[in-house]
């Protein structure tokens, strides 16, 4: 993820669950129960579990170097082994011909040539060097969210999984448009909007609105947010937000193997191609962005469906200290810089569901909106 230095790719979480009063313990003696441990001389294909994210190598978490302020900070190490399909395939061959030239047969029974797989199968396994991947986590632990460096699946699965296990809490998919971050009337209201169509007015539906769908529509809000008043928002009660598009836009329609994509590359990203997919359907699926407030400033690669940020680049701060290593402060200040570039995204969504949900979308947004497309 880049939580001590770099840009940042994660995804967000909620944690669930009653957690002890006396945390600081319950939580040393957790990690160190369910650490890392090596797969090197094993037949298994993989092993995971918690390392120091400061010392990778560090599964011990000696000195206790994993918290900062109210924040955890530790990472998820996941070890693969595997074996080349051709490799596999030239040392059965090896290993059949050894097995016809002992026993003096010209063939090899089927159950004989499957053995003779298993067993080179393993053997190359257990010689395998493990391939490690290291994920970085941020929990903030009295704010109930969580932070895990990656978009996959697969890593997803394990993560949540070893999560539960260890910390006897459980992990729930952080996003703006979840009814449990919305008061009962917005989250109401949102079967409203149904299945219709982005530049027409909600008609009202039984069908229940798709949270992708209403995420795309929100990027694609966004774009032509970030070329109305040169970009700049004004969020109520707040400062003004500047937003710019950059370089990339992927914009879809459709689900699965009926899916259209349509890419558009550009310093600004004025790009006609684009506008001319929004007309027909098309809406923003990720897109690069920076987003500015007061003077600090964030670069992003947003990705709309699961509310996924790639490539997070900070405002700058000062928080290395003489060997290269972030000090507690200068942790908690990047920490404090992602949580404001975040909270900032939120209070954005929730101004665009505001008014999308509102008569002001029919009689103001869409006008303009399309006023903007033919632009």
């Amino acid at each position: 993820m880049g939580l001590l230095k770099g840009s940042l790719t994660f995804s967000r979480y909620r944690v669930k669950g009653e957690l002890p009063a006396e945390f600081r313990p319950f939580f040393d003696r957790q990690i160190k129960k369910y650490a890392f441990r090596d797969l090197t001389a094993s037949a298994e294909e993989q092993a995971f579990g918690w390392t120091c994210l400061e010392n990778p190598l560090d599964t011990a978490f000696e000195g206790g170097r994993y918290c900062a302020g109210d924040f955890f900070y530790f990472s998820l190490r996941l070890d693969r082994k595997s074996v080349p399909p051709a490799l596999l395939r030239l040392k059965c061959l090896e290993e059949e011909r050894k097995s016809l030239k002992d026993s003096g047969r010209k063939r090899l029974f089927r159950e004989q040539a499957r053995e003779i797989k298993e067993r080179v199968f393993l053997h190359l396994l257990t010689k395998a060097h493990p391939v490690p991947s290291f994920y970085d986590v941020c929990w903030s632990v009295p704010g109930g969210w969580l932070l895990v460096g990656s978009h996959a699946d697969r890593v997803f699965e394990i993560f949540e999984d070893l999560f539960k296990i260890t910390f006897n809490a459980r992990l729930t998919a952080c996003l703006p448009w979840d009814p449990e971050h919305l008061d009962r009337k917005t989250a109401a209201a949102l079967t409203v909007l149904g299945g219709g169509s982005f530049l027409e007015p909600a008609r009202g539906s039984a069908e229940k609105t798709d949270p992708a769908l209403l995420a795309r529509e929100f990027m694609t809000w966004l774009w032509f947010k970030s070329e109305e008043r040169d970009g700049t928002v004004s969020l109520p009660g707040q400062v003004d937000v500047r937003l710019t598009f950059e370089k990339r836009v992927v914009l879809e329609s459709g689900e699965g193997e009926y899916s259209e994509t349509v890419s558009c590359q550009g310093l600004h990203a004025d790009l006609r191609e684009g506008k001319a997919a929004i007309r027909e359907g098309k809406k923003v699926r990720e897109a690069r962005l920076r987003l500015e407030r007061d003077s600090d400033r964030w670069e992003f690669t947003l990705k709309a469906d699961r509310f996924q940020f790639q490539s997070m680049k900070l405002p700058q701060t000062g928080g290395l200290d003489e060997e290269g290593v972030e000090n507690e402060g200068g942790i908690l200040e990047r920490i404090g810089l992602v949580e404001t570039g975040l909270r900032t995204m939120d209070d954005l969504f929730a101004f665009f569901l505001k008014r999308r949900l509102s008569s002001q979308w029919a009689a103001e947004e869409i006008p303009r909106v399309k006023a903007w497309l033919k632009g």
